[in-house]
């Protein structure tokens, strides 16, 4: 790290690490630089490089672990391989950002998390709704007692994704608990800041036995609830309504919400600027705050970030964990 510029690996050339890449594009070029990517196939990082004016392309992850010009690195591989390829870049003594998911349960998680402490590098996991103006809006209102007592919860999250294999195939990570549950977990959290007392849930499978259509109540001290459903089957509201005893807010579009409609009824609406290329999925240039919080987190030499800290990932894995075993959805990695 030279001054304010913090150098950036890219760990696979899929869509997400596309986006993200396209996101960094957006903020000063003094302060983000992107030195490499990798991926398990050199010519598709070598194409990703050439589009994106990326210096070096790796053909494996090793490669980027051990690049001595990189100084974190952006984990946006499936699911399944963000564990081993976050101990890879931690025990090579890159700080990371790995995409959510973190991993596959709690157990991957504080694996991740121990080879953060123990490499004394900083880590999060990449729940990027919670840096945008709209989620820091909402915990000022949470805060100065603007909604008054949080009482209640109510958020969807569903689009009809049955061509999408990663979401519906069980050895790509599949589910709806762990590609959309993330993000309304993380939301109820967002607003009740303490662990659920108490969780019930149901839901179906698709024919490969994996979660595709899911509800779930998550019940917290005093009675308060968050109640959720998520989905691949069909499109749903996709709003975040955060009810407190002097009013509520709503997030539109909730895992992305450029927009909300405030305690007042009025709508309020944040752009971020667009990149060099279109993205792949909508509104992705938002990624560039998360990207900001942890450029300053590094150079305040922390290892965490108070906006999605360790204790926020382990109970965020523990909430998806609880909800698969009633729900009957276990993998491979559960009997680990």
């Amino acid at each position: 790290m030279s001054g304010k510029l913090i150098r950036w690996g890219i760990a696979s050339a899929g869509k997400i690490s596309e986006d993200f890449v396209i996101a960094l594009s957006t903020l000063p070029a003094s302060d983000h630089k992107v030195v490499a990517v990798a991926a398990r196939a050199q010519d598709r990082a070598q194409e990703f490089a050439k589009k994106h004016e990326i210096p070096t392309a790796y053909g494996s992850y090793e490669e980027l672990a051990k690049s001595k010009d990189v100084d974190v690195v952006y984990i946006g591989v499936l699911n399944p391989q963000h564990y081993e390829v976050s101990l890879l870049m931690l025990n090579h003594g890159k700080h990371v950002l790995c995409e959510k998911p973190l991993a596959m349960n709690k157990k991957q998680v504080e694996g991740i998390l121990a080879a953060a402490k123990a490499n004394k590098r900083f880590f999060m996991e990449a729940v990027w709704s919670r840096f945008l103006p709209s989620y820091q809006h909402v915990r000022q209102l949470i805060q100065t007692g603007a909604l008054g007592e949080i009482k209640e919860v109510v958020v969807n999250f569903g689009f009809p994704l049955a061509s999408v294999d990663r979401l519906q195939k069980r050895e790509l990570g599949g589910g709806v608990v762990y590609d959309l549950g993330i993000y309304t977990i993380q939301v109820a959290q967002w607003a009740f800041q303490e662990a659920p007392q108490k969780i019930v849930s149901s839901g179906t499978t698709n024919a490969e036995g994996i979660d595709d259509d899911v509800s779930a109540t998550l019940t917290y001290s005093g009675g308060r609830t968050a109640r959720m459903r998520v989905c691949s089957k069909e499109k749903l509201d996709n709003l975040a309504v955060i009810k407190g005893t002097k009013g509520q807010v709503t997030l539109v579009d909730f895992w992305t919400p450029n927009k909300l409609i405030d305690i007042d009824g009025k709508e309020k609406e944040w752009l971020p600027p667009k990149g060099k290329h279109t993205t792949n999925y909508g509104n992705s240039e938002a990624m560039r705050y998360e990207a900001e919080a942890v450029r300053q987190s590094i150079l305040a030499g922390e290892v965490e970030n108070k906006t999605v800290s360790y204790a926020d990932s382990l109970l965020f894995a523990q909430i998806e964990d609880t909800i698969r075993k009633q729900i009957g959805v276990l993998n491979k990695f559960d009997e680990e």
